[in-house]
């Protein structure tokens, strides 16, 4: 009978290449947060005041919920 151990982990390469990974996708999470963040706040800004009233908010608000501080 053949058995196929799954259990191995390669402890060399996922020292550096984790932490590379990590690092990558740290990154691009930021990268991701900042853009929506930006398309949030020039969305909200193009609204009138008035429209802004409509949706419980106020100018000074947009940099707020864009940075996800406050729920719209």
């Amino acid at each position: 009978m053949a058995v196929f151990d799954t259990t191995r982990t390669t402890y060399g390469a996922v020292g550096l290449f984790g932490r590379m990974g990590a690092a990558i996708t740290a990154m691009a999470s930021a990268i991701i947060a900042w853009n929506d963040a930006r398309v949030t706040r020039n969305a909200l800004s193009k609204l009138s005041d008035r429209e802004l009233e409509d949706i419980g908010l106020v100018r000074g608000d947009i940099d707020e919920v864009a940075r996800g501080l406050r729920p719209y």
